[in-house]
């Protein structure tokens, strides 16, 4: 498929899918007429990609993860590691972090608020 249809089934802007490719995270073959020809894999390979990034990983840590799941299920491929398992413990830690400063974030905004409202 052309870029213009992976943009469309995916969501993505075509500009994304491109930086997608400069960074590893997605391949595409060629036309005749030298026209990016993507396989029906490259849209849940995207999904995929896309829910990686909404989870806060950069490129360089995505790039690393891609090779070790499937991309239909995004389950762990035949070719995951430990290092998968390291790399992916780190990253919901962190996420953990976030959340519990997200949390203390939204209990002060909330005293503020009651304080304002004269509670």
């Amino acid at each position: 498929m052309r870029i213009g249809e992976l943009a469309r089934r995916t969501g993505v802007s075509e500009r994304s899918l491109r930086y997608y490719e400069q960074q590893g995270l997605l391949t595409a073959g060629r036309t005749a007429g030298g026209h990016r020809d993507y396989a029906e894999v490259a849209v849940d390979r995207v999904i995929r990609i896309q829910e990686l990034y909404a989870a806060g990983l950069r490129s360089s840590r995505i790039a690393r993860l891609l090779p070790c799941m499937r991309d239909g299920d995004g389950g762990p491929s035949v070719v995951a590691t430990p290092r998968l398992v390291a790399d992916l413990t780190e990253e919901r830690e962190r996420i953990d972090r976030t959340i519990a400063d997200l949390v203390r974030s939204r209990d002060t905004l909330d005293e503020v608020i009651d304080a304002a409202r004269g509670r």
